[in-house]
C-alpha cells in the first residue's frame, strides 16, 4: 500500500498541481454545497416545530422560501462544482496521455518489438480513460463526501451526545467494514484490464495480417484463440464485478442499520422529553444524509480500485527507461558521410533483461568466453563491456571502412545480420561493444534527434500515415516547400499519380495506400529520402518484391538517390550490388569476406566470385 499511495501522490502532484486556480474555484463551491445540505435540515426542524406550535403563517412560509433559496442555490454550486472537476479531469487525462504517447515513441525498438500496439494503445487510452473519474470525481466524492460526514456528525452532537455517539459509532463502523473490503477487488480489476489489453494487443495483430490469416485458412485458429481470450475475459470480468457487488450489499446492510439507529435514538430522546418533533425528523434526515456520502465513498473505493490497477500500469509504462543513450553534442558533416566500424559486437537482449535495464555479471562472463582474444582496441569502447547480450551475439568482431561517396553492397544469409547493421547506424540499437563513426565522428555522441537527419532508411515495406501526401512525404517537416516536393515526385515520375489524386498534395492517405501500387509506395519511401537529403542513404531490400519493369524505375531512382551520397545496400539480388564500389558478406555476424567489389570480382578464389558464377544467393 506504501508503494500504491507513493503513486497515487505522484500522479496527483504531476497533473493537479498546475491547476491550482481551478481547484480553489474547486473548493468553493464544494464547501458551499456542503454547507447548504447542513444548513437546510435546520430549516425544516423549524418548519416542523413552528407548525406544530401554531406559529405564524408568514414564518413558516418564510422558512420555506428559504428552503428553496437554498436548494436552487445548492444545484447551481452542485454544476459549478461539475463543471470544474471534469475540467480538472480533462486536462490532466489529456496531459497524461501526452506523456504517455511521447514517453513510449521514445522507447528502445526492444520494448516495442515486446510489446504489440494495441497493448500500449489500451494503456495510453484505457488506462488514463479509467482514471477520468479518479481524477474528476475521486477528489470531489471522497473529499468532499468526507467532509461531510464529518459536518453531519458535529451537527447531531450539537444537538445531543447521545445521538451523537450512536451516529459517530455507526459511522467508524461503516467505514471500517468499507476498509476492510477495500484490496478486496484489486486483484481480479487488475487481471481484468491486463486481458483487456491482451485482447485489444490480439485483434490489432490479427486485423494487420488479415490477408495472410485468410489466404493460409487460418481463420479457424484466429477465431478460436478470440473466442478463448473472451471466455478469460467474461471470467475477469464476473469475478471483479462480484467483489464490487459484496461491497454494494455491504452498503445496502449498513444504511438498514443506520436508519435502525437514528429511528431508536430519536424516539427514547424524545419519549424522555429531550428533544422536540422537528429534532427527530431532524436525526432522522441526517441519518439519512450520511447514507449519501457513505454509498458515494464506497462507489469512489470501488472506482479507486479499478484506478489503482491502471495506476500501477501506468507507472509500470512509465518505468521502462530507453536503453540506447540520448547521445551528446556530437555534430555531422554535411554532405556524404564515411562509415566506419571498429570492432563491433552486438546482440539483442532478451525480453526480461532489457526490462530491468541491466545484465547480469555471469551472463557476460559467459560470452566474453565465447570470444576470441583480440589485440586492445585503437579507439575505447564506446559501451560499457557489461551490457553484453545474453545470447550469442548477432554481429561479432565487425569491422569495415567506407570512404564517403561510395557504396557498399552487403550479401548474406537470412539470418546473418544485415538488418542489424541498417539498425546500428541509425542507433535503433545501441552496440555492445566496439565503435561506430559516421564522417569520423562517433554516432554514441550524436544526438538522436540529429541522427535520422543524416541517415536516410528505406525498406521493402512502405509505412503510409493517416494524413495528407505532404504530411506523408515531409514527416510533418514544414520547412520543406511545395515547390521541392513536385520537383522530387516529378524527377521519381510519381506526377501522374498526383495529378490524379482529387485534392494532390493534400489528399488524405491512410492504411489502404490510397490506391498505391507497391512500385509507387516504394518511390514515395524514396521522395522521402530525396526531400530529407541525408549524407548517408541505407536501402534495405528495396526492390525485392517488385515486378520487373517497376523494378527498373526502381534502379533508376537509386542510382539518382546514391548521387554525392554515401550508401549502403543490402542485397536480395546480386544484380543489386553491381553499382557497389565494396562488398562485405556476413555469415553468422562474422564477416567471411570483405574487400573492393572490382578486386573480388576478378579474384576466383573469392566467395563473391563464386556467387556470381553460381548466379544465386546463399540460401
Amino acid at each position: 500500500m506504501g508503494a500504491t499511495a507513493q503513486g497515487y501522490q505522484t500522479i496527483l502532484a504531476t497533473y493537479l498541481k498546475p491547476q491550482r486556480g481551478r481547484f480553489g474555484w474547486l473548493a468553493i463551491a464544494l464547501l458551499g454545497g456542503i454547507g447548504l445540505q447542513l444548513l437546510n435540515p435546520q430549516i425544516l426542524r423549524y418548519f416542523i416545530d413552528t407548525a406544530i406550535a401554531g406559529g405564524q403563517q408568514r414564518s413558516l412560509l418564510l422558512a420555506a422560501g428559504a428552503f428553496m433559496a437554498i436548494a436552487i442555490l445548492q444545484q447551481g454550486l452542485a454544476i459549478a462544482t461539475t463543471y470544474f472537476s471534469e475540467t480538472i479531469a480533462w486536462r490532466a487525462t489529456n496531459t497524461l496521455r501526452l506523456d504517455l504517447a511521447r514517453h513510449a515513441m521514445g522507447l528502445d525498438l526492444a520494448f516495442h518489438k515486446a510489446h504489440t500496439p494495441g497493448e500500449l494503445v489500451e494503456r495510453v487510452d484505457g488506462d488514463v480513460d479509467a482514471l477520468s473519474r479518479f481524477f474528476s470525481q475521486f477528489m470531489l466524492q471522497v473529499v468532499g463526501n468526507g467532509l461531510l460526514v464529518v459536518g453531519v456528525l458535529l451537527m447531531v452532537w450539537r444537538e445531543d451526545w447521545r445521538a451523537g455517539v450512536s451516529l459517530s459509532l455507526f459511522a467508524l463502523m461503516a467505514f471500517g467494514v468499507l476498509g476492510s473490503l477495500q484490496n478486496l477487488a484489486v486483484g481480479p480489476w487488475g487481471t481484468y484490464r491486463q486481458i483487456s489489453a491482451e485482447f485489444y494487443g490480439f485483434v490489432a495483430e490479427h486485423l494487420s495480417g488479415l490477408e495472410d490469416i485468410r489466404a493460409n485458412g487460418a481463420v479457424g485458429y484466429v477465431m478460436d484463440r478470440f473466442y478463448k481470450i473472451l471466455r478469460r475475459w467474461l471470467a475477469a470480468f464476473h469475478q471483479a464485478r462480484f467483489t464490487s457487488t459484496l461491497l454494494w450489499g455491504s452498503t445496502v446492510g449498513l444504511f438498514t442499520v443506520g436508519n435502525a439507529i437514528a429511528l431508536a435514538v430519536g424516539a427514547y430522546l424524545w419519549s424522555q422529553s429531550a428533544i422536540t418533533i422537528g429534532t427527530v425528523y431532524l436525526l432522522f434526515y441526517y441519518a439519512t444524509l450520511l447514507q449519501d456520502p457513505i454509498e458515494r465513498i464506497r462507489e469512489e473505493l470501488e472506482q479507486l480500485q479499478q484506478a489503482q490497477a491502471s495506476i500501477q500500469r501506468i507507472q509500470d509504462l512509465l518505468g521502462y527507461q530507453a536503453q540506447v543513450s540520448p547521445g551528446g553534442q556530437g555534430v555531422l558533416p554535411r554532405g556524404a558521410l564515411s562509415v566506419e566500424l571498429e570492432e563491433v559486437w552486438f546482440g539483442y537482449q532478451e525480453v526480461g533483461d532489457w526490462e530491468r535495464g541491466s545484465i547480469d555479471e555471469t551472463s557476460t562472463d559467459e560470452i566474453n568466453k565465447s570470444q576470441p582474444p583480440t589485440d586492445p582496441p585503437t579507439h575505447p569502447p564506446a559501451y560499457p563491456t557489461t551490457r553484453l547480450p545474453t545470447h550469442p551475439p548477432t554481429l561479432q568482431s565487425l569491422t569495415l571502412h567506407l570512404p564517403a561517396g561510395q557504396t557498399l553492397g552487403l550479401l548474406g544469409r537470412t539470418g546473418s545480420g544485415k538488418s542489424t547493421l541498417a539498425r546500428l547506424l541509425l542507433r535503433l540499437y545501441d552496440i555492445q561493444r566496439g565503435q561506430i563513426r559516421l564522417g569520423g565522428v562517433d554516432i554514441a555522441q550524436v544526438s538522436l534527434r540529429e541522427l535520422p537527419h543524416h541517415v536516410g532508411f528505406v525498406t521493402q515495406d512502405v509505412q503510409l500515415f493517416q494524413t495528407s501526401v505532404r504530411n506523408n512525404l515531409t514527416f510533418f517537416n514544414g520547412h520543406i516547400g511545395d515547390r521541392a516536393i513536385l520537383q522530387t515526385l516529378d524527377e521519381l515520375g510519381l506526377m501522374p499519380w498526383l495529378e490524379a489524386l482529387p485534392q494532390g498534395l493534400d489528399t488524405e492517405l491512410g492504411a489502404d495506400s490510397g490506391g498505391l501500387s507497391a512500385g509507387q509506395a516504394q518511390l514515395l519511401a524514396f521522395a522521402r529520402v530525396f526531400l530529407k537529403d541525408p549524407g548517408l542513404v541505407v536501402l534495405d531490400e528495396a526492390s525485392s518484391r517488385l515486378d520487373p519493369l517497376t523494378e527498373q524505375l526502381i534502379e533508376r531512382a537509386v542510382d539518382r538517390l546514391l548521387v554525392n551520397r554515401t550508401g549502403v545496400i543490402i542485397a536480395h539480388r546480386l544484380e543489386t550490388v553491381e553499382r557497389a564500389d565494396q562488398i562485405l558478406i556476413l555469415e553468422q555476424g562474422q564477416a567471411v569476406e570483405y574487400g573492393d567489389r572490382a578486386t573480388l570480382l576478378t579474384n576466383p578464389n573469392s566467395q563473391f566470385s563464386r556467387l556470381l558464377k553460381v548466379g544465386a544467393m546463399p540460401d
